[in-house]
């Protein structure tokens, strides 16, 4: 261990000779409106009205990119204001090219690549957390959480909140007006909150800011504004009842169908209720009978194919989106997607002064299901716990504890954790966690206990970042509702850390060019090197386009126990380069390719062989392309090769992926995806041939996140048929697609609030 001792001090005391910089310190007091503001308020461009002249003018924002501390290329002007019910900032962002401005008609949170505007308040003053609201110059909204450190933004969020925007012959005029009761904030007669205004200039590349908020200083909301002014007001004790209807018709084959494989049709009627009630402002009971999981939103593509760890997936589901970030840690204890088919579920999250605590409990029968006669499993239930508290300590610093359970039958998994968060300075902040765990096998067994210690510290500043993050974790870990990347996996101890050297150009066309090392050393409990990394690296980026290279040089150890087959523990060495280009430059086209060139190990041998290393590319495109401003197309493609040194295919693993958005208001789309992914195996490998080809269309009408109609249908083909042997049916692979299933589908969900 003396190695991983020496990799994870050494940087530590190199970057801690650096200075530190300051946070801001600003803070504006808002009125009290008599009536809600409207654009007419601001007709040409100004306060035009009493009312407007009486809203709190804020200007003079601060370039975050390209030019850190400059002054923004494009004035803007917000003017804040608040009543009994609502918070409301109008934005006038001035253009001196307004033609130019990027604005398209798409459906909620498809707003990347358009001009934008934002407001983030952190309502507790704790410079942890806050609310982000941001719309296009044609109110188009998008939503989410921010949480300080790693996590960022939460895109699951989802608020009712009402926003409008309309291109000017100046520029263009955005308001938003954000309900009170969309808020959790402290029981108290007058507010202190943290405010962060921003603008988005995608042709500049410019992101603008006020207060300023500076790559020279670690964090977001502790350069925010203090937001004083707002008095006697709260959404008090409030619920939003959000009943909902799922209905389906499938025609899909039933590969364990007595006989042989055959075609099933079946029908699906699902109802259920998702209610919220909020206390004080602060505490909120989430509960759901029947909850809303039906998805009708597909995840982006992945590639699976030779890959030794688990794809991780985000989670979408409506009954987990209130204060997620409360439950989050820097090891992923709770990915609520293992929780796969519950039937009922209540949460209860809140604050209070310093303190902050989450519960669940939900049941899931997905272990269950599809489990033959006679299966001990059959028809059982997981039953899960999950208990979450922390306290804030000072300026963004923050202990906390947190229990999971998940009991099934007679087994069960326990996780206990204590972690905390400290700012060190205004650059430098450290992680602390440790994790104990203990399972007890279904069916009975010895019970195995596991411990993980996690250790991370950050520094970030003008011109140099660093990550430095050890982790070490025993055999017996285990987890049964996280997500164990390679780094948190079981028997696993080792650091990884990445610099980043920041150089700013001056009257140059290159806005920023860095220098980028990043390195990993892990090895067993046993003190077995099992993985070594080294990746040295280069970017550079100019208003509208961005250039990075690099090289891999990697070192993977399998163990016996991790191949099987394998009889000794055996290194294997490979390595890559690879390019990768985007540009924006273009208001109706966004794309970035990138290309790996080298070799990779190959861990899909024929049956009997031991992996080997082998030739590997792999190239990756995706295209966002504008024609109309109110039809946005999506395409991805994905191609991963494998072959020996000797050019003899092991396999090609293609994936297409189109996806078309017309939007025919703010409220109504139709949207038609189309992927393809084909696996062509060679003579290297164990895999077979494969095809698929899953088309979906969608029809959407949302009035709010919470209130909208979806009519779908899906249809899947792969390359399959259905043969006759000795009067059984078998399924064998052929060259041609067959339909394998399909589906249509209505979704119906309205919000009832008070």
């Amino acid at each position: 261990m003396k190695r991983l001792s020496d990799l994870f001090v050494l940087p530590l005391l190199c970057l801690f000779a650096l200075t530190a910089g300051s946070a801001s310190a600003q803070g504006i007091d808002i009125p009290r409106l008599a009536s809600e503001p409207t654009l007419a308020d601001f007709a040409g461009m100004r306060p035009a009205t009493p009312l407007a002249s009486n809203m709190r003018k804020v200007d003079n924002f601060t370039q975050r990119q390209p030019n850190d501390g400059q002054s923004a290329t494009q004035a803007t002007e917000v003017y804040l204001g608040y009543d009994n019910d609502n918070l409301y900032a109008v934005f006038l962002a001035f253009d001196a090219q307004p033609n130019q401005i990027r604005a398209n008609l798409s459906s909620r949170e498809n707003i990347d690549g358009d001009d934008s505007v934002t407001l983030i308040v952190d309502t507790f003053n704790d410079q942890r957390s806050g609310y982000a609201f941001q719309t296009t110059p044609l109110g188009i909204q998008w939503d989410a959480r921010w949480t300080e450190g790693d996590s960022g933004f939460d895109t699951s969020f989802e608020a009712v909140w009402d926003s409008e925007g309309e291109l000017t012959e100046q520029g263009y005029i955005v308001r938003m007006s954000v309900p009170l009761r969309s808020l959790r904030f402290a029981d108290s007669a007058e507010q202190t909150w943290r405010i962060q205004l921003g603008r988005q200039i995608p042709r500049l590349n410019e992101s603008t800011f006020w207060p300023p908020y500076s790559i020279a200083i670690d964090g977001r909301l502790n350069q925010a504004a203090t937001l004083s002014g707002i008095r006697d007001v709260s959404p008090g004790n409030n619920y939003l009842l959000i009943p909902y209807v799922f209905a389906r018709s499938i025609d899909s084959l039933d590969r364990r169908a007595q006989g042989g494989p055959a075609f099933v049709k079946d029908t699906e009627l699902e109802l259920g209720l998702d209610a919220k009630f909020v206390f004080n402002d602060s505490f909120v009971l989430d509960l759901a009978l029947n909850p809303d999981f039906s998805q009708v939103e597909s995840d982006e593509p992945q590639v699976t194919v030779n890959e030794r760890f688990e794809v991780q997936f985000p989670e979408r589901r409506p009954f987990f989106v209130e204060n997620a970030d409360f439950f989050a840690t820097d090891a992923t204890l709770v990915f609520t997607r293992r929780i796969v088919d519950p039937e009922g579920g209540l949460r209860f999250t809140g604050r209070s002064g310093p303190w902050g605590f989450g519960t669940m409990l939900v049941n899931d029968a997905a272990p269950g299901e599809n489990r033959p006669q006679g299966d001990p499993l059959r028809g059982e239930k997981a039953t899960i716990g999950v208990v979450r508290a922390f306290r804030d300590i000072s300026d963004q610093s923050r202990v906390g504890v947190l229990v999971t359970d998940r009991e099934l039958a007679d087994g069960y998994n326990r996780v206990a954790s204590l972690d905390g968060r400290f700012r060190i300075n205004p650059n430098w902040t450290t992680q602390l966690q440790l994790v104990g765990t203990e399972t007890e096998p279904v069916g009975g067994g010895q019970s195995i206990t596991g411990v993980q210690r996690n250790i991370l510290v950050d520094h970030n500043s003008r011109n140099i970042s660093s990550h430095t993050h050890w982790i070490e974790t025993n055999r017996d870990f285990r987890t049964q509702l996280g997500f164990q990347n390679r780094f948190f996996r079981a028997d696993t101890s080792g650091v990884h850390n990445r610099v980043v050297l920041n150089f700013f150009p001056e009257n140059e066309t290159i806005n920023r060019w860095n220098t980028i090392l990043f390195s990993v050393y892990l090895e067993d409990m046993d003190g077995t090197r099992i993985y070594a990394q080294n990746n040295p690296g280069v970017g550079i980026v100019f208003d509208t386009s961005s250039f990075n290279a690099g090289v891999s040089q990697i070192t993977e150890v399998l163990r016996p126990q991790d191949f099987n087959g394998l009889p000794t523990t055996t290194a294997y060495d490979y390595d890559t380069w690879n390019l990768s280009y985007e540009n924006n430059m273009l208001s109706s086209l966004d794309f970035e390719v990138s290309f790996q060139s080298g070799t990779s190990l190959n861990l899909v041998p024929p049956a009997g062989a031991l992996p080997f290393v082998a030739d590997s590319q792999r190239f990756d495109f995706e295209m966002l392309w504008r024609p109309l401003d109110r039809l946005r197309v999506s395409n991805t493609y994905l191609l991963s090769e494998l072959e020996t040194s000797n050019n003899v295919q092991i396999f090609t693993n293609e994936i297409i992926r189109s996806s078309w958005n017309y939007q025919f208001s703010r409220e109504m789309s139709l949207r038609f995806i189309a992927q393809y992914e084909e696996t062509d195996a060679g003579v290297a490998t164990r895999l077979e041939d494969g095809k698929n080809f899953n088309v979906d269309l969608l029809l959407r009408y949302v009035i709010n996140p919470w209130s909208a109609l979806y009519l779908g249908y899906n249809s899947n083909s792969s390359n399959f048929e259905i043969v006759d042997v000795e009067g059984e049916r078998e399924l064998v692979l052929s060259n041609d697609l067959k339909r394998d299933g399909d589906q249509f589908f209505v979704k119906f969900s309205y919000l009832f609030q008070r």
